[in-house]
């Protein structure tokens, strides 16, 4: 396989100005992660320490190998949906590995709210509960949580996705021999104290962790008893009377002590099911991404230059390179794993969404995972397009991408809109990961093409009444509905609301996607079976 050649000139001037713009997304990527990453405010982290507990991210360092990654889920959830909560959604989750066996952690964050659950921190749980169900990861659970947040009641306790499903899944999964176990670092109230009740195996701190399902206002309230914390909940009644737990800690560090020697006896982890081949770094720098991707969202980005840049060794083995030309697909591989790859270079027509379900075809036939990576205003329009039958075969190619069994990735570097994100394996289709760069953006439509479509809207009602309006106002009718899409589509709008898995660096792909497909790899093939395609 030969390597891809590149155009690109890193000393012309508009390399050097769309590199300086990402260069600034990026600083603003990593800024929100910093506060994401920070927790509560600084009282309730002080609180904390003082009480010798150890912040979240503390835990979960320790609980890590050494040297570990700890690729982290849903990190920016909540961002700015929530007065005086932080980003985070008050949990952290991730995996890492433990013992040597990949893990699914979830910490409470009892310094936001408690700990308690607001309904992203919900979606943030079972999110990470379904990923780790999807690779058969243990599910390590370090709980300190107030249980559900009662202001936020509608959107916590009725429906699937909420609190109980964090149930159903822990409970599923103990059912498949999937792990369960959970710590047990402070006061657990409710839903807090039946998520470690329901797992395989527990650990609670002595005179610090502490579960009841009424704490002792409710028991008063309920029935004029009058009880302490520890009497009522603590490790020690647990740990020898009611058995509700299974072993008592002297402290943080000892039963994250306690749950690595857990993980250490949970056997031999699956063998991978790929051939993985040494990594080796692309022809072209991966931080070159950075002057190739547009500043100006009006202007295409050539992507070809930036699958060069993420290949190992810059090899590409293109499918169909003259059919279909705005859609490239092709094999090549990612710190030594093989992959095949749908990228936009333009607007998807009947001949990009054919090539598309035969590419799709031959991976599944061949065990190959795939990565969409989405930059596409949509599917070709127009009578030409229509009598081509768009319709047809951009079905074709959904029905592929969704019947598709091999590990599937999202990576949405620019546009994707309308029916392009759809195809492009969008979040409804369950890719195992969804992954923006801060580049990124997705709608039903992009905000022109809104903008301009709910102004003819108007223009007709101005036909019919006899009416008219100058171009002024038309300007100022379609400004507000072009920034209400613009923010829509932000990355950080899809990362607040859980929509995707994570917005990363260009620069992280590699290692992301490597960590990604090691997971998937050690989970059994499974066979597609495709549905009726539209002749």
């Amino acid at each position: 396989m030969n390597p891809m050649s590149s155009r690109v000139s890193t000393a012309a001037a508009d390399y050097r100005l769309n590199r300086e713009a990402y260069l600034a997304r990026v600083a603003d990527l990593h800024r929100r992660r910093s506060v994401a990453s920070a927790g509560g405010p600084e009282r309730a982290r002080r609180l904390h320490k003082e009480r010798k507990q150890m912040l979240p991210r503390e835990r979960i360092t320790a609980l890590l190998d050494a040297g570990s990654p700890f690729l982290e889920f849903c990190h920016l959830a909540g961002e700015g949906l929530y007065d005086d909560v932080p980003p985070g959604g008050g949990i952290v989750t991730g995996v890492g590995l433990i013992a040597g066996r990949p893990c699914m952690v979830i910490a409470n964050d009892a310094t936001v709210k408690g700990g308690t659950y607001y309904g992203i921190t919900c979606k943030k749980h079972v999110r990470a509960q379904r990923f780790a169900w999807q690779h058969r990861l243990p599910c390590i659970t370090l709980v300190q949580s107030g249980g559900a947040n009662l202001p936020d009641q509608p959107h916590v306790f009725p429906d699937w996705g909420q609190f109980g499903t964090i149930f159903w899944n822990q409970i599923r999964m103990s059912g498949e021999g999937i792990p369960q176990i959970a710590t047990v670092h402070g006061s657990s109230t409710a839903g807090g104290a039946y998520m470690p009740a329901l797992c395989d195996e527990n650990v609670i701190v002595r005179n610090q962790g502490r579960m009841y399902l009424g704490g002792p206002q409710l028991v008063y309230a309920a029935t004029k008893d009058v009880v302490d914390e520890e009497t009522l909940g603590g490790g020690e009644m647990h740990s020898r009377v009611s058995g509700v737990t299974d072993y008592l800690a002297e402290n943080d560090a000892h039963a994250i002590a306690i749950v690595r020697d857990l993980v250490s006896n949970l056997g031999t982890p699956p063998a991978q099911r790929w051939e993985v081949l040494p990594a080796r770094p692309p022809k072209f720098d991966p931080a070159e991404i950075y002057g190739i991707v547009s500043r100006d969202t009006r202007v295409p980005t050539d992507n070809r230059e930036v699958i060069a840049r993420l290949m190992d060794g810059s090899e590409f083995r293109e499918f169909k390179p003259l059919y279909g030309e705005t859609l490239i697909c092709g094999w090549g591989r990612i710190m030594g794993f093989e992959i095949g790859i749908l990228c936009n270079n333009g607007v998807l027509f009947a001949e990009s969404a054919m090539k598309a379900a035969h590419f799709i075809d031959l991976c599944c036939k061949r065990d190959i995972p795939l990565l969409f990576m989405a930059d596409v205003t949509g599917f070709m329009v127009g009578r030409e397009a229509e009598e081509a039958g768009i319709a047809k075969h951009g079905a074709k190619m959904i029905t592929a991408m969704a019947c598709a069994e091999v590990p599937k990735y999202t990576l949405i570097i620019g546009a994707s809109y309308g029916a392009g994100y759809l195809a492009m394996c969008g979040r409804a289709f369950k890719p195992n990961a969804m992954l923006m760069w801060p580049s990124g953006r997705a709608a039903i439509m992009g905000p022109d093409q809104a903008a301009t479509t709910l102004a003819m809207v108007k223009d007709d009602i101005h036909k019919r009444e006899g009416t008219s309006w100058t171009n002024e106002e038309r300007e100022a009718y379609m400004a507000p509905t072009r920034k209400t899409f613009e923010d829509f589509a932000n990355a950080y709008n899809f990362a607040r609301n859980t929509w995707c898995d994570m917005v990363i660096d260009p620069v992280e792909t590699r290692p992301v996607m490597a960590m990604l497909l090691e997971l998937a790899g050690r989970t059994p093939a499974r066979e597609t079976e495709f549905g009726v395609f539209r002749m």
